[in-house]
């Protein structure tokens, strides 16, 4: 590969944020809210969970149920701000926000593969570096946590927008990490054409049925719950772990109609895993729900039992702080590192709950 220019990877970055005051302002906010970027349009952000694996011995619910060493991942999406859907309940900037609009069909710029990659593990390091030093981090968790060894291909917008997808989870792998990419299947046919399968893949839901996502998702293209169907039809054919991410949003999503729709998404996908974990009401969401749309964990864990009978999955573990719990139609999920190694069984052990945690997230 190439040498790659920083400066005028910069410099183009600098220049395409600067091109309008929508962009502008887009930046300035995401900056704020703690986003590092990268290439022209991605975005890295350290996760909550990298600070307390690092310093509190804390880990999330990726390494309880699948390994993934929570000091060692990368949170970041090749797509800064593009979306097709404007969820109620998503924590990124969306143009009501800030009282303007663009165009976040097609992103206007493609930004080459070998430079996400690269410039997304740079900005990771520099990230960690700030705990060198912490008398509360052990020094091998920091070594360990300057190289690593996973990504959540996540955080903002929509990854499936990014035409070289495919090309982006190769050129990870190359580098020995694993990837979880978490899309909300509007792209069925960049899933359909990847060169290279996820680690995992995820899909994203909160409504059951199209009159619920269109009041919901508030998609910006027609046909999108459409596409969303034709995505979850093609999950059996992927040979990586697939899973449903159930976002339970209070008074909207858990009632007993919901559960029983959602019951019959489950059965087209026949998804590896479903993962039911509680709406967080932090970001810019809270401009458009209420503390009160949170669901407890303990009403998590009863709608993940519903949602058991209902499917014949089994309920296989839980993360109390992250308000989250796993069903599986497999009893052993398949590991993708070395992190808390008997968590599915005792996730108390690595991820003990912190009382008034849940008030300093909302504060943030």
């Amino acid at each position: 590969m190439p040498s790659i220019d920083w400066d005028e990877v910069r410099r183009r970055r600098e220049e395409f944020w600067s091109s309008s005051p929508v962009y502008r302002a887009i930046y300035e906010k995401m900056k704020r809210q703690g986003y590092h970027f990268i290439a022209t349009l991605g975005v890295v952000k350290r996760c909550h969970w990298t600070r307390e694996a690092l310093v509190n011995k804390r880990f999330c619910y990726k390494c309880l149920w699948y390994g993934i060493e929570s000091h060692r991942c990368i949170q970041m999406s090749p797509l800064a701000a593009w979306c097709w859907l404007r969820c109620m309940h998503c924590w990124r900037l969306q143009p009501e926000d800030i009282g303007m609009h663009w165009d976040e069909t097609r992103p206007p710029v493609v930004d080459e593969p070998e430079v996400i990659v690269e410039e997304s593990i740079k900005v990771q390091k520099q990230i960690v570096s700030g705990y060198k030093g912490n008398p509360r981090v052990d020094p091998k968790m920091y070594e360990e946590a300057m190289n690593p060894k996973h990504v959540a291909i996540s955080l903002t917008g929509e990854p499936t927008l990014y035409p070289r997808l495919g090309e982006l989870i190769k050129e990870y792998h190359r580098r020995g990490m694993t990837t979880f990419l978490v899309t909300h299947g509007v792209r069925p046919d960049i899933l359909a054409s990847l060169e290279e399968e996820p680690s995992q893949l995820y899909i994203s839901l909160e409504a059951w049925n199209k009159e619920k996502f269109m009041e919901f998702n508030r998609p910006i293209v027609p046909r999108a719950w459409e596409l969303v169907m034709e995505a979850l039809k093609l999950l059996p054919s992927f040979s990586c772990p697939t899973v449903y991410r159930l976002t339970i949003i209070k008074g909207f999503n858990d009632s007993e109609e919901a559960l029983k729709g959602f019951a019959k998404l489950i059965e087209i996908g026949n998804p590896t895993y479903v993962e039911v974990k509680a709406y967080m009401y932090v970001g810019s969401s809270r401009t458009r729900l209420q503390p009160s749309n949170m669901p407890k964990h303990e009403e998590i864990r009863m709608i993940g039992k519903r949602l058991a009978e209902l499917t014949g999955y089994m309920l296989l573990s839980e993360s109390v702080p992250s308000r989250i719990v796993l069903l599986s139609r497999i009893r052993h999920p398949k590991r993708h590192g070395k992190g808390c190694p008997d968590g599915v069984e005792h996730p108390e052990k690595y991820a003990p709950v912190i009382t008034h945690e849940y008030e300093e997230m909302a504060s943030q």
